[in-house]
């Protein structure tokens, strides 16, 4: 228990006394030293906390100075003020003025007998500071003990989280790296995780190089990561350890890590099983639908539309260790299995395998199914940032093998762009548009449609070009969204072909029509510049 004014004056032997009524709040307060000085301004010499002893060689009788005095040691955060007594010194009783002064500035004022050297005050302070720091040792190791035998259970997770809340009365719950609870035990009122959701957020992004505190409804909320050499959970504590608790919190986080990497071994087993799944998934090139549908549903994964992902882990570097340490490719293979492992946790059915690269200088290839309303921009933005990511297409089930050798020829495309590449319709052109020098693809634009550029009407001829085009050559339709007759259409393209030399029915002619179109609308150059 710490030391209180209160305790200090029940000590037998010091005989201290008390020179006013002090109020039960002065003697509550905790006492962390004893010093002696006849310093006149000795409050800069203190660090707060201490009962600071005198025998009053320089303490001034006029009530101003005083008065001063004694405001000074009060700021400086002196507990109290303890006057030495005694034949030989300045004074055998404690002076008025001082009396005064102490009451007005609330600051508690005890007298020392002759018999008690201010010695054994300094030993009685901190024998009872030794014993309290004993006490918190005892109290640290028999709940460190006790976090010990609840970790060898079979789920240690909870019995764990069970024993430092009874030891402490501090809530805790432990959560997955995407603040998802795993377990809890918390004193009442419990936490709300919405009320800690940005402090846990804070802390996820930022894996194993840091905590945070907070508070909440009154409550401090700390959270602490969790893991060895990867996050694997957040630890949420809710309330304010006392010094014995927050000795052990060090140990708590180690067995937690303990646990929930233990966990991730025993999963692997089940995340082989469902890599397998999705390669079965992938190799079958005549899959039906109700198999496809039947192979999700085994892994939980029951979208009516899912999506491929293709993600490039990067390769290890640097030099070889000694001893035989790994090599570069075999770092490679571990770092892309662990991020394999986390992208699994974040995707509902955890469909996610590891691949070989088109070379040892990409790195392996992380291949996953999700369905269509995960947010996995978010999911790579969090498990796998900075690495090369394509993203195919939302399609039904038996045809993702499409999806993914979209998501695979986009790799190239998010290396240069710096950010996952994700296929929608037309993403094709649109990555084209979005890339190409825009110069270069305004001057080819003006290459292709500048005959109609010279025509009267030539805004209205590429008007009705890019909707003939954008229809797919619907006649019907192309009227209809411009308003004007079918006939009156086909005239104004057939003037077109006429002034560019093309033909509409020539592929080649009509995909360069088309991305010229496609290109105007985009907008133009820098300066003016068509």
């Amino acid at each position: 228990m710490p030391l209180r004014l209160s305790d200090l004056l029940d000590r037998p032997g010091l005989h201290l006394s008390l020179t006013y009524e002090v109020p039960p709040e002065l003697l509550a307060r905790t006492i962390e030293a004893a010093t002696v000085s006849d310093l006149l301004t000795p409050g800069k010499w203190l660090q707060g906390g201490e009962l600071l002893m005198t025998i009053g060689l320089l303490l001034p009788m006029e009530p101003d100075a005083c008065r001063a005095y004694v405001r000074d040691v009060a700021e400086g955060g002196a507990v109290c003020l303890a006057l030495g007594l005694g034949h030989g010194l300045p004074y055998q009783e404690a002076p008025e003025v001082l009396v005064a002064a102490a009451k007005e500035a609330g600051l508690p004022l005890l007298t020392v007998p002759d018999e008690v050297p201010f010695i054994a005050v300094t030993k009685a302070v901190f024998d009872a500071r030794a014993a309290e720091q004993r006490e918190v040792l005892h109290r640290a190791f028999a709940t460190q003990r006790r976090l010990t035998a609840a970790a060898a259970t079979s789920d240690g997770l909870q019995p764990m989280l069970a024993e430092w809340t009874a030891a402490t009365g501090v809530g805790a719950t432990v959560l997955d790296p995407l603040g998802r609870q795993l377990a809890a035990a918390e004193q009442e009122p419990r936490v709300p995780l919405d009320q800690a959701r940005d402090l846990i957020e804070r802390v996820a992004a930022r894996g194993l190089r840091g905590s945070a505190t907070s508070t909440a409804g009154g409550r401090q909320l700390e959270v602490q990561p969790l893991g060895a050499r990867r996050l694997r959970g957040l630890l949420l504590l809710a309330g304010r350890p006392d010094d014995a608790a927050r000795a052990v919190v060090p140990g708590l986080i180690s067995l937690l890590s303990l646990e929930l990497e233990r966990r991730h071994l025993r999963d692997e087993p089940e995340r082989r099983r469902r890599s397998a799944l999705l390669s079965e998934l992938l190799a079958d090139e005549d899959l039906t639908a109700d198999r496809a549908r039947d192979m999700l549903a085994s892994a939980g994964l029951s979208a009516e539309r899912v999506r491929a992902v293709v993600v490039e882990a990067a390769p290890a570097t640097g030099p070889r260790g000694p001893g035989g340490a790994p090599s570069p490719a075999v770092l490679s293979e571990a770092a892309a299995q662990e991020m394999a492992a986390d992208l699994a946790l974040a995707m509902p059915g955890g469909l996610v395998r590891v691949t070989a690269g088109p070379s040892a200088a990409r790195g392996p290839l992380i291949e996953a199914v999700a369905g269509e309303e995960l947010d996995i921009h978010a999911v790579l933005g969090r498990f796998a940032p900075h690495c090369p990511a394509g993203i195919g297409p939302a399609t039904t089930p038996e045809a993702v093998r499409v999806s993914l050798r979209q998501a695979a020829g986009l790799l190239a495309v998010s290396r240069t762009s710096g950010a996952p590449a994700e296929a929608r319709q037309s993403e094709a052109a649109r990555l084209l548009l979005e890339l190409g020098d825009r110069r270069t693809l305004l001057g080819y634009a003006d290459t292709v449609l500048g005959p109609l550029d010279l025509a009267d009407n030539g805004e209205e001829l590429i008007a009705t070009l890019a909707a003939w085009l954008e229809t797919g050559g619907a006649w019907d339709a192309t009227s209809r969204r411009l308003g004007v007759h079918r006939h009156t259409v086909r005239n104004r393209l057939d003037k077109a072909m006429d002034l560019t030399g093309r033909r509409l029915d020539d592929p080649d002619d009509r995909f360069d029509l088309w991305l010229a179109t496609r290109i105007r609308r985009g907008g133009r150059a820098p300066g003016g510049a068509r």
